[in-house]
């Protein structure tokens, strides 16, 4: 079995976010980027399948030579390839456009993408992946097991859960479930250093449709101020008289 990993480049959840340009571009200095978390599900998802059925495990991600430390985590933690599209990811159907070229091309048997990227949410992408290649789709997906060409999916939905049968090739959108917090793996010095012998392509992309365009960021509102109280009573009182929330 063949699997490609999409990874996105994200900032780091305890990064400070600012803006530059009058608020139409995400300022970069002082971010520190990692993995996607919905991505590293998947892929230590993948690492489960290279390790328990013999699976090839590759990893993509669109974007410039500043994503390749990323990348190069994703094979220390055990990828056997990497590959970089060389272009900015402008917008979610762009980046999807260039993920099915090489999804195309690569005879792969799974795809696995986070259900969402933390930066945009978009939550796009796997599913346009699915539509450009007419492959079978599992979003929200938490678990996955594979017994030759049948998939046996169980995917998230709205109250519960749903169970789904299936066949490769197959694209989903993991998330957390689909492999534990407690599962993701952190590379160790012999990962990071088999990493660097290990192939990272970079590709150039195909001529693709933007269709997309920011137009401005802004911030959410700082938090107000807030008052401390001594009593129970005094804390009834304010509710009451000021919040007229009783």
């Amino acid at each position: 079995m063949k699997i490609l990993v999409c990874i996105s480049n994200v900032p780091d959840t305890t990064s400070k976010i600012n803006f530059t340009e009058s608020d139409t571009k995400f300022d970069t200095n002082g971010v520190q980027f990692v993995i996607n978390p919905n991505d590293e599900f998947g892929l230590t998802r993948a690492m489960w399948f290279k390790e328990k059925q013999g699976a090839t495990v590759h990893v993509a991600t669109v974007g410039g030579a500043n994503v390749e430390p990323t990348m190069r985590k994703a094979l220390a933690i055990g990828a056997d390839e990497a590959i970089r599209i060389n272009a900015e990811p402008v917008d979610g159907f762009f980046v999807a456009q260039q993920l099915a070229e090489v999804i195309k091309t690569g005879g792969y048997d799974l795809v696995i993408g986070g259900r969402e990227s933390i930066d945009y949410n978009g939550g796009m992408v796997p599913g346009m992946i699915a539509t450009f290649l007419d492959m079978n789709f599992v979003n929200t997906c938490i678990s996955l097991d594979i017994e030759g060409t049948t998939a046996t999916a169980v995917r998230e939905i709205d109250g519960g859960k749903e169970t789904l049968n299936t066949s490769l090739p197959l694209v989903i959108g993991g998330q957390k479930g689909l492999v534990e917090e407690s599962d993701l793996r952190i590379p160790n010095m012999r990962g990071i250093m088999q990493a660097r012998q290990k192939k990272l392509s970079v590709l150039e992309p195909v001529s693709a449709t933007k269709t997309t365009e920011d137009v401005s960021f802004d911030k959410p509102e700082p938090k107000g101020s807030v008052k401390l109280v001594d009593t129970v009573d005094e804390l009834i009182d304010l509710l009451h008289n000021e919040a007229k929330a009783i």
